[in-house]
């Protein structure tokens, strides 16, 4: 606990800024859904035979996974606050396009009758009778609305929106519990807090009911000011970097020290990057030397002529207790050790990133060509569980480990794959959840294990010491255990798209940065 406080105090002003963000994407997606689902709630009890078919449509909306509906919407809006709001909005509809309807239908036909035989006109009913009694169901649909807006503006932070979501992703890359709290408190905290002021708010709904709609408009001019007005100025020149690429000591802190590099950079989910940068959204990104992405979006990796990035191994991560059940397991995966060079990983994955190949398939032929047997019969049973994370070098090893396990062993096996990063894949290893996954010796050397600076600094350089240190230390402190290595080193790098490369004259870091010094 005196960590995680120390680490507030650290990180203060930027705590207070993407709560500020996040405050600001809720207000402004939320005020636009209370002023579009109210209308046509309303709407719907005056045209009642479409209102099934409308709600039933918005729904739909609630059943696409976030990250989906983000990346559908990166290559027509791009990234940034207007996606981000645009999702928020489409999230928050349902609940209060449903209950205004709901609400306002359920007062009682009687009472409306009366005011019609007062002579009341339809706005007036709307507005005197209906919209008072039917406060109770709006107001519980909004503050439905208003709770799960909070939520899922965290997962904003994967399209550069900004908001708590980026320390909660930095933690869950780089298995920091205290960097997750840093997000994940203040987020609940914003979502208890605006729910409260929404119930002051529905307290006293009748004497604010006409300033409602000014409200709203001036909160969503406000809010669209706040976040939009600072993104249109500063450098144009952008990059797009994962969340554990920005908090890495091998990643952009050190990379900024040792260039001397100033970037503007944005946030994003794996995946949403190579997107990013394929749609002209961002200039330059981070990622692995081995994927073939970098092939099949026809992008250049920058020559790291300073030799900031260091190399790191490939291997199977496997748990003792499962090791010692099943000492065969070694002698299997044996069979692949040293036989995965560079060129051949990221052949394998621009086979699948580019040609849509089945995972399973291009496993199978890459073991083929090694003279293995890839005969894959999987039941319901399973004795080990093969597990891996959520980008496609790690489905690809995975797979061909659980092949090769299949095959050279009498063990079968349940693939468990796509992990949302290293400290759910590692915890999950820990507590016996999965038997093994693959995992790279940087990441067990500055993630899992958290090296003393000091000792990382004297062998980072060099990929066999760092093998012979996370292997002895993680086996020590966890009891699990690195196996021989696959044979190629995955190291980060950075890649612009070759147009630009040839455009700008940039091969090199040293030439982006006195590209960007001009």
């Amino acid at each position: 606990m005196i960590n995680f406080w120390e680490f507030l105090l650290d990180r203060q002003l930027e705590i207070a800024q993407q709560t500020v963000e996040h405050i600001g994407l809720t207000a402004a997606s939320l005020a636009i859904a209370v002023l579009v689902g109210v209308s046509v709630g309303v709407l719907l009890t005056r045209y009642q035979r479409v209102s099934n078919q409308v709600i039933g449509a918005v729904g739909v909306i609630q059943t696409i996974p976030s990250v989906a509906l983000l990346g559908f919407l990166l290559p027509v809006l791009g990234i940034g606050v207007i996606p981000a709001i645009v999702a928020l909005f489409l999230y928050a509809l349902l609940p209060i396009i449903r209950n205004t309807y709901t609400g306002i239908e359920e007062v009682d036909s009687s009472i409306k009758e009366a005011a019609k035989g007062m002579g009341m006109s339809d706005r007036q009913i709307l507005l005197q009778v209906e919209f008072p009694l039917a406060i109770p169901v709006i107001f519980a649909g909004i503050r439905t609305a208003a709770v799960t807006t909070v939520g899922v503006a965290t997962l904003c932070a994967l399209i550069a929106s900004g908001g708590l979501g980026e320390f909660i992703f930095r933690g869950i890359a780089l298995n920091n519990v205290d960097m997750i709290l840093a997000g994940a408190i203040p987020a609940a905290t914003l979502a208890l807090l605006l729910d409260f002021l929404l119930g002051i708010v529905q307290k006293n709904i009748a004497r604010w009911l006409k300033l409602i709609p000014i409200g709203a408009a001036v909160l969503i001019i406000l809010s669209l000011s706040w976040l939009i007005l600072p993104n249109l100025f500063g450098n144009s020149f952008t990059a797009g970097f994962t969340s554990e690429f920005m908090e890495r000591a091998d990643g952009y802190p050190g990379l900024r020290q040792h260039y001397g590099l100033k970037l503007n950079t944005l946030e994003l989910e794996p995946g949403l990057m190579y997107k990013a940068i394929q749609e002209k959204k961002v200039d330059l990104i981070s990622g692995f030397s081995t994927d073939g992405r970098i092939k099949a979006y026809d992008l250049r990796v920058l020559q790291d002529d300073r030799s900031y990035f260091p190399p790191y191994y490939a291997a199977p991560l496997v748990r003792g207790e499962t090791l010692r059940a099943y000492p065969q397991l070694q002698d299997a995966l044996a069979k692949l050790a040293g036989k995965i060079s560079n060129e051949t990983m990221a052949e394998l994955n621009y086979r699948v990133d580019r040609l849509k190949r089945p995972t399973i398939q291009v496993a199978q032929e890459f073991l083929s060509e090694l003279g293995l047997n890839t005969a894959t019969q999987r039941s319901g049973s399973r004795d080990l569980i093969v597990a891996s994370k959520n980008f496609t070098e790690q489905y690809l090893l995975a797979e061909i480990m659980a092949i090769v396990i299949e095959n050279y062993t009498e063990l079968d096996v349940e693939l468990k794959t796509g992990l949302a990063g290293t400290k759910i894949a590692f915890e999950a290893l820990r507590r016996g959840e999965i038997d093994l996954y693959p995992e790279y010796t940087g990441t067990g050397l500055l993630v899992i294990l958290k090296t003393d600076p000091d000792i990382r600094d004297s062998i980072i350089a060099d990929k066999d010491k760092v093998f012979a240190y996370v292997r002895e230390e993680t086996k020590q402190n966890y009891d699990l255990n690195w196996l021989a290595p696959f044979g190629f080193n995955n190291s980060y790098a950075l890649m612009m798209r070759s147009e630009d490369v040839e455009r700008l004259g940039i091969n090199s870091i040293s030439d982006l940065k006195d590209y960007l010094s001009e």
